[in-house]
């Protein structure tokens, strides 16, 4: 049963990866169109830059008083958190059965 629930919260991760894969581009293209130099801060492929994720996980974005930013990086900052989350709790699951047998 305990790795069912560590299975679950595998799928709650991959909701999170799933959620993130739709806000993150969007957000990166916000930033792009509206906010050039925090684009140029990014580098060219910003999508899995670390500095750049490292902004989004910082909230960062809310400095730039952008509400249409905000909007669309928080549902991303979140997915970050879900993705952790259900992966954290997958692994601490898997590590609790491994302690039962």
């Amino acid at each position: 049963m305990t790795l069912f629930f560590a299975l679950c919260f595998v799928g709650v991760a991959i909701a999170g990866f799933s959620a993130l894969l739709i806000f993150w581009p969007l957000t990166l293209v916000h930033v792009r169109d509206r906010h050039p130099a925090v684009a140029d801060g990014f580098g060219e492929f910003a999508f899995l830059d670390g500095k750049a994720l490292r902004w989004l996980v910082s909230g960062r974005y809310r400095a730039l008083d952008d509400r249409a930013l905000s909007g669309l990086a928080t549902p991303a900052r979140i997915a970050l958190y879900v993705i952790w989350f259900g992966l954290g709790m997958a692994g601490l699951l898997w590590l609790y059965s491994l302690v039962l047998k």
